[in-house]
C-alpha cells in the first residue's frame, strides 16, 4: 500500500495464460523490456512456470496485463484483443 489512491484496471482473463503471454514474450526475446531492482518473487514465477499447472502465478499474470497495457496494446491493439 505505497499508494492508496493509485489508478487500478479491474481486468478479466477471456484467453488462457499462453496466449496472453506470447505477445510479452516476444517483446523479450527482442530485448525491448528491462527489469529495474530485484524482483525474487516474480523472477522464480517466470522462471518455473509450467503450462497446466494448477498453481496460478499472479505476478507473473500481472506483469502480462501491465506490459501488455503499455507496449502491445498501444502499438498493435488487434493483438491483445482479438
Amino acid at each position: 500500500m505505497v499508494d492508496p489512491n493509485a489508478p487500478i484496471r479491474l481486468v478479466h482473463a477471456s484467453r488462457g495464460k499462453i496466449v496472453r503471454a506470447e505477445p510479452v514474450s516476444a517483446l523479450y526475446e527482442q530485448g525491448r523490456v528491462h527489469h529495474v531492482g530485484m524482483f525474487a518473487e516474480l523472477e522464480d514465477q517466470l522462471c518455473s512456470f509450467a503450462p497446466g499447472s494448477a498453481k496460478s502465478p499472479d505476478r507473473l499474470d500481472a506483469l502480462v496485463y501491465a506490459i501488455s497495457d503499455l507496449m502491445v496494446a498501444r502499438a498493435a491493439p488487434q493483438l491483445l484483443f482479438a
